[in-house]
């Protein structure tokens, strides 16, 4: 139970560091907030009026602590660009967002994992070689790029997944993940060629520790070997590059998004970012940042199933 009250601290600290500097960040900035979103031919009663709105006209002090009060309650007050609270902003966003990043894991290691196990098993075949190839490829073209190529081949020239057009989930299921299925994918391919190294490293290292050859010698199947004890061992490191990368997947996102026309967290972002909407950066960040942390807190509990030597640490 210590365990999991010192990683809930410690996550909870992270978030509030997180707050601290996003709100340092935006009252560094050189300018007056009010002014730089009003323009310069702005009334001085005009100015006054949005410093009172965002609470800029008051210590910074209290201007934090009203902030993280109202960030507990998920109120981030008000967007100015759409005049609509930015938690219903985001919630009408986050679907999408979500439903894209956990599509692109779900590929990511649906196809990772049978190829980093085909390959630590070719090891210096010409089967490994080729995965090896392609997980350079991977790493190689960026994912705009891919999501661009993707689009030309199967949206555009073959005709087998919409393009430019997102359907809601909740209104239909298959057309949803026809529309989702390439911006995923774009998404997916980096992170595919990273794991796929990773884990074949990982097999290699386990693949030649006395167990396994232990266990080949009380006459396991060397499926049983590979599967239920290699590649368990093998998968501790792999699920932490997994959630630190998942970073990444949100951050390919925002580009990503834009690149399919998706009305996601992303896209919103952007909007926010053009428009100055303070508010609306602020929450946005935030939520992000909460997403990536509770990622990476979920693979620190994930730690003590895999490994039951990290309950004696």
């Amino acid at each position: 139970m210590n365990y999991y009250v010192r990683r809930l601290l410690t996550l909870l600290l992270t978030i509030l560091f997180v707050m601290l500097l996003t709100f340092a960040a935006f009252r560094i900035i050189p300018g007056n907030p009010a002014l730089a979103i009003l323009g310069t031919e702005a009334t001085d009663a005009q100015i006054s009026l949005l410093e009172s709105k965002l609470g800029t006209d008051r210590p910074l002090p209290e201007q934090f602590a009203q902030w993280v009060a109202g960030a507990a309650r998920l109120d981030f007050g008000e967007s100015l660009r759409f005049s609509k609270p930015v938690t219903e902003l985001i919630a009408s966003r986050l679907p999408v967002t979500v439903s894209l990043a956990a599509l692109a894991l779900l590929i990511t290691v649906t196809v990772a994992v049978p190829l980093g196990i085909a390959a630590s098993r070719a090891r210096g075949k010409a089967l490994d070689m080729l995965i090896s190839i392609g997980s350079q490829l991977g790493l190689a073209v960026p994912s705009f790029w891919m999501g661009i190529l993707l689009i030309l081949v199967f949206g555009l020239s073959l005709k087998w997944f919409a393009v430019s057009t997102y359907v809601p989930w909740s209104e239909n299921p298959i057309l949803a993940l026809k529309s989702s299925v390439l911006p995923a994918a774009a998404l997916a391919i980096p992170q595919i060629a990273i794991v796929v190294r990773y884990l074949r490293t990982t097999m290699l290292e386990e693949l030649s520790l006395d167990y396994v050859r232990t266990a080949r010698s009380k006459g396991l199947k060397e499926a049983a070997v590979m599967y239920r004890h290699v590649l368990k061992n093998a998968l501790l490191p792999v699920i932490t590059v997994i959630g630190i990368n998942f970073g990444e997947v949100l951050a390919g996102s925002l580009v990503i998004e834009q690149v399919f026309t998706l009305p996601g967290i992303g896209s919103l972002l952007v909007t926010a970012i053009g428009n100055r909407d303070y508010p609306l950066v602020q929450g946005l960040v935030v939520l992000i940042a909460f997403i990536v942390i509770a990622i990476n807190f979920a693979v620190d509990l994930s730690y003590r199933w895999l490994d039951p030597k990290i309950r004696l640490k």
